[in-house]
């Protein structure tokens, strides 16, 4: 929870822990010194003493205007006490940037600190930078983590795919989405799979072709992912394909799998007809509108047709006509 003041130019954030049956709030700390919290995550270290820590990204003096500029970021290191109803602070690592994304990761957690992506582990003091990657384009939104792998989205090139060879400590890029996406939520679908969402409106899924994922696991010395290069400095494999499922723009109120041919078809037309006898009111194409920026496939507009019941009587009676549905209920047969 963060907010700042305007006439002051100072964050306020704080830490809340929630009884999730109550409600109630068992503990709250607030960031002191003009701090601003900006991730979470849980995570367990090597360490069993401790158990499962609480792992914290803050920035200092961040400021946006006259330009971006902050103090020092920091990691804040949190373990869980009074049976997990209360925190205390372990210790808090400085950082030079802000670490708006932390994940865990086996017995480590993964950071990004602007275009960087790196591993720390569990110190006495601090924690211990292990490895990083720095080839990453513009800024890191979003990390998750599986096995080995590492899942990074990037503010404005999408998804990387990144793997973690222990015998060497190196985190290595093998694949990236062929298209720049806005990205503004992501989900781990699976194994190969990552689900997004970007600024326009898009709901899509990139995942990574079943030969290319085989290959990256039966290398066993790592020699493919580390010397093979890409183009135009990408990486050399790319996610999407034949499953990416780009949707339409929007408020997305529910998502429903047609099963039935016969209702794919009867609401495609329902649909065509709607975008020309009832246009919107702005003025704009509805095709243009919802092809902005990606070609739809397969996705049908629900609100486009349940707009049907507003149009005038002969308008309903001459649509039903041409679709062979009854006037009243256009689905009814």
């Amino acid at each position: 929870m963060a907010t700042q003041s305007q006439s002051h130019r100072k964050w306020v954030s704080c830490i809340r822990i929630l009884d999730p049956r109550t409600g109630n709030t068992t503990c709250i700390l607030e960031l002191q010194d003009n701090e601003v919290a900006f991730s979470v995550c849980t995570v367990n270290f090597h360490d069993k003493e401790h158990g499962t820590l609480l792992a914290v990204g803050t920035a200092k003096g961040l400021q946006f205007w006259p330009k971006r500029s902050l103090i020092a970021g920091f990691i804040h290191i949190y373990r869980f006490v009074e049976e997990g109803k209360s925190l205390e602070l372990l210790h808090k690592t400085q950082v030079e940037g802000v670490p708006l994304a932390l994940c865990q990761f086996p017995r480590k957690v993964a950071c990004r600190i602007g275009q960087v992506l790196r591993l720390y582990d569990l110190g006495k003091r601090r924690l211990l930078r292990k490895c990083e990657n720095k080839l990453f384009p513009n800024t890191i939104m979003s990390i998750h983590t599986y096995r080995d792998r590492i899942y990074v989205g990037d503010i404005q090139e999408s998804y990387h795919y990144c793997k973690y060879r222990r015998d060497e400590n190196q985190l290595y890029i093998f694949a990236d989405d062929s298209v720049p996406r806005w990205l503004t939520a992501s989900h781990h679908i699976d194994f190969d799979t990552m689900a997004g969402a970007d600024k326009f409106g898009n709901i899509y899924f990139v995942p990574l072709p079943q030969d290319v994922s085989d290959e990256i696991e039966e290398d066993p010395t790592g020699g493919r992912i580390k010397w093979e290069q890409g183009k135009l400095n990408g990486a050399p494999n790319k996610v999407g394909g034949d499953r990416a499922v780009p949707c339409c723009d929007g408020k997305f109120g529910a998502l429903l799998a047609s099963r039935l041919q016969e209702d794919v078809d009867f609401f495609s037309h329902l649909e065509m007809h709607m975008r020309q006898e009832h246009p919107p009111l702005c003025g704009r194409d509805h095709i243009s509108y919802r092809s902005a920026y990606f070609p739809v496939k397969d996705v049908i507009d629900g609100d486009l047709c349940e707009q049907y019941p507003t149009l005038p009587p002969d308008m309903q009676r001459k649509i039903a006509d041409e679709l062979d549905r009854h006037q009243g209920n256009p689905k009814e047969t």
